[in-house]
């Protein structure tokens, strides 16, 4: 499957409720949705997780929890996405099995590495200018992106600094999945951007 994929980040979402801007988007249309919520205590984190997942088996829709294994088991995620510094592939697979891990990447290295690793998803990026992070990695560009989509055998998650106006050109670039936080959860209307990019994206 390839298209939009919406990552949830409460801190991004305008002030609504979190859990209205993922229903929206999953209205609008997306191929994966995921919750990041670093500055959410454990509680409420897993509750907004279970939530999700319950509104992601409704619309079909693969539902990944970032960073944490625990809570990922506990709200029965179907994947887990890592970055660099959290815990080991190696050492996640002791529990979570077969079901499917991301990992964040940011050079080419990084993706042979992780593809050596056995990620099942690799995320690159940032690919342009991001406010999503308070300390983001050098953008990488399309340029860069292609590569990374060149090196491995692995869907590759193109994030960083999207807009609908990049779809054309990221739809060249060989990525299966466009990561948006911003895009969707801070537009004025969630449904409608997230029907726009994912259909610009699968067209």
């Amino acid at each position: 499957m390839k298209g939009l994929y919406v990552i949830i980040d409460p801190e991004h979402c305008a002030g609504r409720e979190p859990l209205w801007v993922a229903e929206q988007a999953l209205l609008g249309g997306c191929a994966a949705l995921q919750l990041r919520a670093k500055s959410m205590g454990d509680g409420a984190r897993l509750r907004l997780a279970r939530g999700l997942k319950q509104r992601c088996v409704q619309a079909k829709v693969p539902f990944w929890m970032n960073d944490r294994l625990d809570l990922a088991l506990l709200a029965d995620a179907d994947g887990l996405h890592l970055g660099q510094d959290d815990l080991p592939i190696a050492e996640v697979r002791r529990l979570w099995d077969t079901r499917l891990v991301g990992l964040s990447t940011h050079t080419l290295p990084q993706v042979s590495t992780a593809h050596m690793g056995g990620a099942d998803v690799i995320g690159f990026g940032p690919v342009f200018g991001t406010t999503s992070k308070k300390n983001p990695d050098p953008t990488v560009g399309l340029t860069g992106l292609r590569e990374a989509c060149a090196r491995v055998p692995r869907p590759i998650v193109a994030i960083g600094g999207i807009t609908l106006t990049h779809a054309a050109e990221l739809r060249k670039t060989g990525a299966s999945y466009v990561a948006v936080i911003s895009a969707v959860c801070s537009a004025d209307d969630p449904q409608a951007a997230a029907r726009a990019l994912h259909r610009a994206l699968t067209a």
